[in-house]
Formats: C-alpha cells, sequence, structure tokens
C-alpha cells in the first residue's frame, strides 16, 4: 500500500477514527501529525468502545507503528492517561513513538485558554479549554518546550523560566489569575519524563528510514479542513494546519512519498462551536434534531452537542480543491435512513452573486445562504449492505450526486459504526 493522507473534509467529526482503523492495517505506521487532545477519534470494535485524543488509531494493530509526530502538541498527563487506558484493555503501547519535537502544554496554557475564551463573550471561538491555542502560540513566539526538553532538566527550567516571564505578567495582570514558578511546573512535569522517555525519537528519522525500507505511512489528521488555520473559516478555526500540507510539516515526510489523499465527509454536516454554517439545522426544527440523535452527534473530548445540517456540496468542493483528495470516504450514510426528502448543498446565494466554492470573503461567508436539491431517501435499513450494489437505489443516486459535487469518488461508504458497517467500494 502506498503512503496516503487522512484529512478531514468538513468542520471535524466525519469519522476519521473509524476509517483510520478500518484503513490502518495495509500501512506499517500511522503518524499524528497535528492538533493535541481537543480531538476525539471513537472506534468501535466489537462491543468495545475506545475513545482516543492523542495516540494515533494504528495502536490497535499489533505490527503498525503509531507516532506522534512534530506538529502535535501533547499534555503529557493526558497522554499517560490514555496509555495506561489501553493497557489496561490489553492493547499494548510499546511499539508508540512521540516526537521529540512536539511542543508540551503546560498548566498555564489551559488557564489562558480558558480565560481568552470568557473574555471574548458572545464572540468567543468555541475552543476545548484544553490549552491548544496558547502552546501554538508560545511555538510561534519561539518560547515553547518541545517534548525532548523534558529529558533534560537543566535546559527544561531554562526554557520554562522565558516562557513564564511571558505568561505570568498575561495570567496576572491580564486575567487577574494566580502565577506560576519554574519550581512549581518542574516538580509536576519532570516525573513525566521518566515515563515517557522510552517513546520520544527523533520522528523525521524514524518516517524517512521506513520509507527507505519500502514501508508505508499513514498520514492521521485531527480535526478538518474548514478548521484550518490558514484555509478555514478564521477566525472560527484550530491553531494548527489540518489539511494535507498539515502533514507534510507536522511529519518531516516529503509530499513526492504521498500518493494519496482520502478525505473524510460525513454524509450529512455537524459541526462544534462558533462559526458560520450555511446548512445548519436548529436543534429545534425535527429533523435537526434527529440528525442529532440517530447520529450520536455529541463530542468525544467535550461531550458538547453538535450543530447539524445538510450535506454542503460546496465545501466538498472546495476541500477537495484545497486538499487535492484523490477520494473520499462517505460516514454516516444510515443516520440518513429515515428520512423522505433528503437535501444538499449545491451552491450559496450572498448579494445576488452565486458561489459553487467557499468565499474567499469572511464576511460573504457568514451571509451566504445554500440553494439546495431535494433528493428521494431510502427509507429502508442500510446497516447489513455490504457492497454498493445491494444499497437502495435512492442511496447509490446520493452517493454519485456528492461524487459529482466533490469532483472526486468516493471509494468508502460507512453504514454504520462498526468496522464490518463498511462498503469497500474502491480502496486496495
Amino acid at each position: 500500500m502506498a503512503s496516503a493522507i487522512l484529512v478531514g473534509t468538513q468542520w471535524g467529526d466525519e469519522g476519521k477514527g473509524k476509517i483510520c482503523d478500518l484503513i490502518a492495517p495495509s500501512f506499517d505506521c500511522v503518524v499524528r501529525y497535528q492538533g493535541g487532545n481537543n480531538a476525539g477519534h471513537t472506534i468501535v470494535v466489537g462491543e468495545k468502545r475506545f475513545g482516543l485524543h492523542l495516540v494515533p488509531s494504528g495502536v490497535l494493530y499489533e505490527h503498525v507503528i503509531p507516532m506522534i509526530g512534530n506538529g502535535c502538541v501533547v499534555d503529557p498527563s493526558v497522554l499517560i492517561q490514555e496509555i495506561d487506558m489501553l493497557e489496561a484493555e490489553g492493547v499494548s503501547c510499546e511499539r508508540l513513538k512521540v516526537s521529540g519535537n512536539a511542543h508540551i502544554i503546560m498548566p498555564y496554557h489551559l488557564d489562558l485558554d480558558g480565560a481568552s475564551e470568557r473574555r471574548l463573550g458572545k464572540n468567543l471561538i468555541g475552543t476545548t479549554k484544553r490549552g491548544i491555542g496558547p502552546c501554538y502560540q508560545d511555538k510561534a513566539a519561539r518560547i515553547g518546550l518541545r517534548m525532548q526538553d523534558m529529558l533534560d532538566p537543566d535546559i527544561f527550567s531554562k526554557k520554562l523560566a522565558c516562557a513564564l516571564d511571558r505568561a505570568n505578567p498575561e495570567l496576572e495582570l491580564l486575567f487577574g489569575l494566580p502565577t506560576y514558578s519554574v519550581e512549581q511546573i518542574c516538580e509536576a512535569y519532570l516525573p513525566f519524563a521518566e515515563r515517557l522517555a522510552p517513546y520520544i525519537c527523533e520522528s523525521s528519522l524514524v518516517l524517512n528510514d521506513l520509507l527507505d525500507q519500502g514501508r508505508s505511512i499513514l498520514f492521521e489528521g485531527a480535526q478538518a479542513t474548514l478548521l484550518d488555520i490558514d484555509h478555514g473559516t478564521y477566525p472560527f478555526v484550530t491553531s494548527s494546519s489540518c489539511t494535507a500540507g498539515g502533514a507534510i510539516t507536522g511529519s518531516g515526510v516529503g509530499m513526492g512519498h504521498v500518493e494519496r489523499i482520502l478525505g473524510i465527509a460525513k454524509a450529512y454536516v455537524t459541526r462544534v462551536g462558533s462559526g458560520p454554517f450555511p446548512t445548519e439545522l436548529s436543534y429545534e426544527d425535527e429533523i435537526g434534531r434527529q440528525l442529532t440523535e440517530t447520529g450520536a452527534e455529541y463530542g468525544v473530548t467535550t461531550g458538547r452537542r453538535r450543530r447539524c445540517g445538510w450535506f454542503d456540496g460546496v465545501i466538498a468542493n472546495y476541500s477537495a480543491r484545497v486538499n487535492g483528495l484523490t477520494d473520499i470516504a462517505l460516514t454516516k450514510l444510515d443516520v440518513l435512513s429515515e428520512l423522505p426528502i433528503i437535501k444538499v448543498c449545491v451552491a450559496y446565494e450572498c448579494d445576488g452573486r452565486r458561489y459553487t466554492s467557499v468565499p474567499e470573503h469572511q464576511s460573504a461567508f457568514h451571509h451566504a445562504r445554500p440553494v439546495y436539491e431535494d433528493l428521494p431517501g431510502w427509507q429502508c435499513d442500510i446497516t447489513r449492505c455490504r457492497s454498493f450494489d445491494e444499497l437502495p437505489d435512492a442511496a447509490r443516486a446520493y452517493v454519485h450526486v456528492i461524487e459529482d459535487l466533490a469532483h472526486t469518488k468516493v471509494s468508502i461508504i460507512a453504514v454504520g459504526p462498526d468496522r464490518e458497517q463498511t462498503i469497500m467500494r474502491s480502496w486496495d
């Protein structure tokens, strides 16, 4: 299997965990290339459900090397908790590798994240308050601490002092919060080093050595295209590069090694947090509530109810272009099975102009009105379908419409949460 990038095409929560888990056995390594424990992947294996936030999905397969890349930010305590949870379930984490260049989420990052959101009031971004944004801010400001720094207490304490020179005044003067001392944080964080040292590595070297040996890599993204810091609905985005390009900078592997870019798209659209959402249906709307409850649209990380709406072909078209998608995995098609009519957004209208790709200007996107096409529903159970031909005519037609809007083939179709509830249409 050639190396591939797996990327979300909407606002996240598209089912990347299931698809990554499904195709991971075909690869030798799965590397998470951005984000932190602000994202969650739910994987269902028989009667067991695994909620992963940092460890890549490939950890469930004995031959796969799971890696947290340099583009990620890591809360050491959360990582250790996740390792312990997996080990308790009989899943070995001894193959896990963590880039020494991944930045560390510090306790003041969590404080600043929460305080910043409260200060924004009704204009809040809707972050998970896990310290992700402030950690990436320190990375860009070149005062961040990295996983490798924990291995040298002297370096760690010196770098921490520089970081606190910036963080403490902000905590105290801007938000009226308690400050931190170097000793206080060292006492809490340096013990993590002994536990995590066996996992820390020079990730780019490890990955490129694997490629030189003819082995394959699956690059696993968190969040999604419309949450990308450059290409998303700014400022209502995350703080890292979620698109396919982020896989390259977040891992240290050249683009020439990647032959496939698989976009994950939910059969409808969901969003967590604030920001524009042209096809959104109110939870008070009967269909909006039905999508929420039938699809179990509550966040893995925070438990927040997700906003739900009809499939947005404009976003699908945009994501295919920005990421250079080679194909799409369509998830949760079964959630639509009870609906007699299914709407699909084929364009936007704003100020008399029609858009078939996401408007570049923020104000146009905020005021965009969806143009819908009505498609007939299939109104039958499809969870037992295992081939494309077994799907009802209306379900197949729905898939074809999505392909036409995205200009990309749909190669995988999920018709339920379990591994087996999947149609492998043209994935090999």
